[in-house]
């Protein structure tokens, strides 16, 4: 599906710093594609000839590891998913799979670098998006490390509430091993903490479907950890 980037209802904030000219030569470098839940957007391995940006859905990016596939987060719409294939590595170090019915736009990689060359604003918001997906990775990596299942769980709840789907009622279509991995627990651990946290009232849970119920308390569970 060919793009009109000027009247584009999905910008990113760096490409809201693109002059109009620069919007006009960025549409015919770019499509957009529709992914069914389960299709892979980006395979490990391959090479990249595209910057791939996240209009709609929601997306998990995982690694291929020696043991097994890690989760390593959920990505939601609007968001580049890679960067830093764009600067480092042309093969990509990671996949992403559609978790939910997604459109992806794809940028040609060597336009995208002509608008980091020629457009200051764009280059700084996007080093800003940059780094600030690094600091949540430290962070993430941190509490996966020194956390118990309690508080990783709690932390990808509250993640899923507050950053993803900014409501205390959401649906969670990824599985509970997709959820283990996240967490770097086995699916039983995350099943029995699950029913532990709706047993005590702090969350409801109808199939897929996870209500808050107190925030307080989950909140309390990610800070002791």
């Amino acid at each position: 599906m060919k793009n009109n980037c000027s009247l584009c209802d999905y910008k990113s904030a760096a490409a809201q710093k693109l002059t109009p000219d620069e919007l006009k030569n960025l549409a015919p470098n770019c499509v957009t594609v529709k992914f069914k839940k389960g299709d892979t957007i980006i395979r490990q391995g391959t090479y990249s000839t595209n910057v791939a940006y996240l209009k709609k859905g929601l997306v998990k990016i995982h690694i291929d590891g020696p043991y097994h596939v890690q989760v390593v987060r959920i990505v939601k719409p609007r968001n580049y998913l890679g960067l830093p294939t764009t600067f480092g590595d042309k093969i990509n170090q990671y996949s992403v799979t559609a978790i939910d019915e997604s459109e992806v736009c794809f940028i040609d990689i060597t336009t995208f670098r002509q608008m980091l060359q020629m457009n200051p604003d764009f280059t700084n918001q996007i080093m800003l998006e940059l780094c600030k997906s690094e600091l949540e990775s430290y962070q993430k990596c941190v509490n996966r490390t020194q956390k118990q299942i309690r508080g990783k769980l709690a932390d990808v709840l509250l993640d899923f509430a507050d950053n993803i789907f900014k409501a205390d009622t959401f649906t969670i279509n990824v599985t509970q091993e997709d959820l283990g991995n996240l967490v770097d627990a086995s699916r039983e651990s995350v099943s029995r903490v699950m029913a532990e946290f709706s047993k005590d009232g702090i969350i409801e849970m109808k199939g897929k479907q996870v209500k808050i119920l107190d925030k307080t308390s989950l909140q309390l569970i990610s800070k002791k950890g």
